[in-house]
This record gives structure tokens, C-alpha cells and sequence, in this order.
């Protein structure tokens, strides 16, 4: 199976940095790898592995949400074979292929986010480019959703076209963030999703996501990805599986 964007689709992502794709997997897949992420959260948690990545600048730029957590795990391919067939899906791998503007597509990291229910930690507003620039910026993100994220549950939100201001200075005193009184993360455009949609951005566009304040767990699944022929502008933010060809071949 395959996934063709239309035109619309790729004017809609040149001007504003970000397309939110419906049903990239179907309602099934989706309830699957819910499952098979919260299963690996539980065996980890069982083994009393530190899982919480919430940012101490998140509670700080969103009232109520000190004391929220969210649990994360790198690799996740490493984890579980599962994630693994996933990430060579040509439905995800086409659309990224368009986005990106090659039709080599490389893996650079996977990371799975669960926020819990009335806990669940937010971001504060950042762009991913601080973590691991490249040269020629063709570094995106996709956000795959296992289930529904509405606004209540602490839904991606975006700043649309901040993809088109270049790297922007961050404050990196608890986490990486832009000014809270600039970039307030209730200010920004939320990208509710239910459960198969999937949110591409670029690794420039600015985005965070509120605190879960619902009675049912957020579970996504983060996957970075640039063209091989990109090259870090710093040798940093390593991983394991960082250099995976996901489609195509690598011309280096």
C-alpha cells in the first residue's frame, strides 16, 4: 500500500510547515501498536527503567501542570519487532519521500511518548532543529497516533509557517524552549488527531502540546527522518538506529 499526497496537500505543508494526514493507518493498526507500546511501557516500568521525559520548562510554561509526567522510550525498533515493520510502511515512508523532497528517506530516531491520564506532561514551544541541525534542513518529523489525541488529552500544536524563519535562538534552562510570553503553547494551533492519523512537520516549525487532562492515556509514536544526502551540521543527538535507510538507497 501506498500513500499519494495531492497537490493541496504539499501547498498546504510549502506554506505552513506542517500536514496532519487521515488515516495513514486504519482504526485496527492503530489499536495494535496501542497495545504493543503499552505493553513495552509496562515490561520497562517492571524493570524500573527511568521513563519519564517531562520538561521542567514545559510545567513552568503551562499553569497547572507541575507535578505531570510523560513516559518515552528510544529505539523502540530495538524493543520490538513490531515497530520495525512499521517504519519501512510505503504508506509512511511515500508520504515522508514528498515531504522531504528525495526519494531516499533515512532514519535519524524513534521515540514513543505515552501521556498518562490527568497527568500527562507538556512541551513548551520548540523547534527540534536546536537538537540536531543539518545542513540543508530536510530533517521532518512524523507524529503516528495509536489513539485519539483531542485537545483535552494534550494534542500536538503548531505554529504555522515558522518553518520559513530559520533556526531560532532557545533557552535551553530546562529544556530546550522558545520565550514563553513570545510563544505561549495555548496560543498555538492545535492538531487534533484521532486514532491512524499521522502529523508531518518539519523539524523548523515551532510545536509543543499541552498536559493530558482527560481520563485515557495519549500513545504516539515520534519518528525523525531526513535525506541521506543531509548531512549533520553538528555530530550530535547519536542513536542506534540512526542511518537506516527506510526507502530508497543511500548515494553516500
Amino acid at each position: 500500500m501506498s500513500y499519494t499526497l495531492t497537490d493541496e496537500q504539499l501547498a498546504f505543508y510549502a506554506e505552513n510547515g506542517y500536514l496532519v494526514v487521515k488515516g495513514l493507518l486504519n482504526k485496527e493498526e492503530a489499536a495494535h501498536y496501542r497495545a504493543e507500546t503499552h505493553a513495552l511501557a509496562d515490561r520497562l516500568m517492571a524493570k524500573k527503567t527511568e521513563m519519564n521525559a517531562a520538561w521542567k520548562s514545559g510545567q513552568e510554561a503551562v499553569k497547572g501542570s507541575q507535578g505531570t509526567v510523560i513516559y518515552h522510550c528510544h529505539d523502540v525498533q530495538f524493543q520490538s519487532a513490531e515497530y520495525g515493520k512499521l517504519l519501512m510502511d510505503s504508506r509512511l515512508t511515500d508520504v515522508a519521500a514528498d515531504l522531504i523532497g528525495s526519494p531516499n528517506v533515512e532514519l535519524h530516531h524513534t521515540k514513543m511518548f505515552i501521556k498518562p491520564p490527568e497527568k500527562g506532561a507538556p512541551f513548551p514551544m520548540h523547534q527540534d532543529a536546536p537538537y540536531f541541525p543539518h545542513d540543508k534542513h530536510s530533517m521532518i518529523a512524523v507524529i503516528l497516533h495509536f489513539d485519539d489525541a483531542p485537545i483535552e488529552k494534550g494534542c500536538v500544536r503548531v505554529v504555522p509557517g515558522t518553518h520559513k524563519l530559520g533556526m531560532l535562538p532557545h533557552d535551553k534552562e530546562g529544556g530546550w524552549h522558545l520565550p514563553f510570553s513570545e510563544y505561549p503553547v495555548e496560543s498555538a494551533v492545535p492538531c487534533e488527531a484521532e486514532a491512524g492519523d499521522a502529523l508531518f512537520f518539519s523539524y523548523l516549525t515551532v510545536h509543543g502540546s499541552g498536559v493530558n487532562v482527560s481520563q485515557e492515556a495519549r500513545t504516539t509514536l515520534l519518528i525523525q527522518m531526513r535525506d541521506p544526502e543531509d548531512k549533520p551540521s553538528v555530530e550530535t543527538h547519536l542513536s542506534r538506529g540512526q542511518g537506516t535507510m527506510l526507502r530508497g538507497f543511500n548515494p553516500g
